[in-house]
C-alpha cells in the first residue's frame, strides 16, 4: 500500500544528508572503507582545477582526510576501482556485483569502442610476463589502426585494449601514478578473482536496492537503477515482492513513488541534529549526482557549467553546490592557484532569500577556509560577489 509520506520536508533532507554519512563524519584506519561502504560508491573524475572529486567527496565524510587514505585503502583491499553509473572506486565488499557488467563485456558487448582482440591478446601478454604497466608503457604503439594520440575518444589502440580489459574484468587497477591507471591481472589484484560468482539478476536487482536505500534513505525506481541499462523491469518486480514481504515501505511524493526500509520510520520522531555547518560539495557528490532527485528533494536547481560553453556560463566552470545545514543556498565557483597557494572563489553566489547572520558567516568562512588547507592552499581570495555578499563578509 503507498501512502502520502510519512515525513516532514525537513525531515526528508535531515535523514538523506544522516545516510549520506555528512551529519558525522567518519574516523579511524577503516574509516575510507566505512565511508565507501555507507554511500555505495565515490565517482572518479578527473578535471582538477581543484583537488579532484573522488578525494573531495570523502574529505567531506572522513575526519582529517587525506588522499594519501584512499590509496591505502585499495592497497589493503578495502576498496576497488571499476564502474557504478560511472567511473568509481567501491566497496571491497560490492566486488561480486561488478562481475555482471564484466560478464556482459566478455561475451561481446563493448564499453566505449571496438578494441582488436590481437591486440588485447598481446597487452594481456605483455602485462602477465612483466608485471603490472600503465598506458604509457605501450608508447609508439599504434596497432594495425595507426592511429596516434588524440583526444579521450581517440585513444591509442593499447590505451583501448588496455581499458576494455579492465571493463572485462581480465585486468584490475593496482593503483594510481600521477592519477595513471597501473594496470594488473585481476587475479594478482585480487587474489580471490575466481573464488566470486556473477550475481543473477534478481540478485543484482537487490543489491542496487539495498545500497541505494542504505545510502539515499528513500529513492524512486529510477533513481535506484540510475544510469543502470535494462534494469527498470526486474527493479520492479523485487520492490512488488519487497513490499509484499513488508521489507520496503513506499508513499507518494509530488507524484512519484518511493522507497524506504521500514526502520526509518523509527527515527521519524527523533530527526537527526543538523550542525551549524557549510559544506562545499563536489558537483560529483553522491547527494548531488541525480539532478531531477536533488531538486525534488532539496528544492536545488544545479548545473554544473564545465560543458558550458564560457559565454553561456552563470556561474563559472567548476562551480560548488553549497548546502547550510540541511538546504542549499548557492554554489561558488572555485579555483586553486597552486602557484600562490590560494584558492580562488572565482564567484559566489547566495540565493537572495538567504538570511546573512553572523551563524552563517560563521560556518562559510570556516567552510572556505578548511576547503583552501585540503588544497594545499594557504590562503583565499574573494574575486567575485555581489556588493550585498561582499559587505556582509568583510563586516
Amino acid at each position: 500500500m503507498t501512502l502520502s509520506c510519512p515525513f516532514s520536508p525537513k525531515e526528508l533532507r535531515q535523514l538523506v544528508l544522516q545516510h549520506q554519512g555528512l551529519l558525522q563524519p567518519a574516523s579511524g584506519k577503516k574509516a575510507v572503507a566505512e565511508v565507501l561502504k555507507q554511500i555505495s560508491y565515490v565517482q572518479l573524475d578527473s578535471i582538477y582545477v581543484v583537488e579532484r572529486a573522488h578525494h573531495h567527496v570523502l574529505y567531506n565524510r572522513v575526519k582529517n582526510y587525506q588522499p594519501k587514505l584512499l590509496d591505502k585503502a585499495l592497497e589493503q583491499k578495502q576498496s576497488f576501482e571499476y564502474w557504478s553509473h560511472a567511473a568509481a572506486f567501491l566497496p571491497a565488499e560490492d566486488y561480486r556485483f561488478s562481475l555482471q557488467r564484466k560478464l556482459l563485456l566478455q561475451n561481446g558487448n563493448n564499453h566505449w569502442f571496438n578494441p582488436e582482440q590481437q591486440l588485447m591478446n598481446e597487452v594481456l601478454a605483455r602485462i602477465e610476463a612483466e608485471g603490472p604497466l600503465k598506458a604509457s608503457d605501450f608508447a609508439g604503439d599504434t596497432g594495425n589502426s595507426g592511429q596516434k594520440n588524440g583526444a579521450w575518444w581517440d585513444w591509442q589502440p593499447a590505451k583501448q585494449a588496455l581499458e576494455q580489459l579492465f571493463m572485462q574484468g581480465k585486468l584490475m587497477v593496482a593503483k594510481r601514478d600521477k592519477f595513471q591507471k597501473v594496470y594488473d591481472l585481476a587475479e594478482r589484484v585480487w587474489p580471490d578473482h575466481h573464488q566470486h560468482q556473477p550475481p543473477t539478476d534478481a540478485e543484482f536487482a537487490e543489491y542496487l536496492i539495498e545500497r541505494c536505500l542504505q545510502s539515499q534513505a528513500v529513492a524512486t525506481v529510477q533513481q535506484i537503477g540510475y544510469l543502470r541499462k535494462n534494469m527498470q523491469l526486474v527493479l520492479k518486480q523485487q520492490l512488488k515482492q519487497q513490499l509484499e514481504q513488508g521489507r520496503v515501505l513506499s508513499f507518494l511524493l509530488d507524484g512519484k513513488t518511493y522507497y524506504h526500509r521500514p526502520q526509518l520510520v523509527l527515527t521519524n520522531d527523533l530527526p537527526p541534529k543538523v550542525p551549524n555547518k557549510v559544506w562545499l560539495l563536489s558537483p560529483f557528490d553522491n547527494l548531488v549526482i541525480q539532478r531531477d532527485r536533488l531538486k525534488q528533494l532539496f528544492n536545488f536547481d544545479y548545473q554544473i557549467e564545465v560543458y558550458v560553453p564560457a559565454a553561456k556560463r552563470q556561474i563559472g566552470y567548476y562551480s560548488l553546490p553549497v548546502l547550510y545545514k540541511d538546504q542549499f543556498i548557492g554554489q561558488v565557483d572555485v579555483k586553486a592557484d597552486r602557484a600562490s597557494k590560494t584558492l580562488l572563489l572565482q564567484h559566489l553566489v547566495l540565493d537572495e532569500q538567504v538570511k546573512l547572520t553572523d551563524a552563517l558567516k560563521a560556518a562559510l568562512l570556516k567552510a572556505v577556509l578548511d576547503y583552501a588547507s585540503f588544497n594545499g592552499c594557504e590562503t583565499w581570495q574573494l574575486v567575485k560577489t555581489s556588493a550585498r555578499i561582499r559587505d556582509w563578509l568583510v563586516s
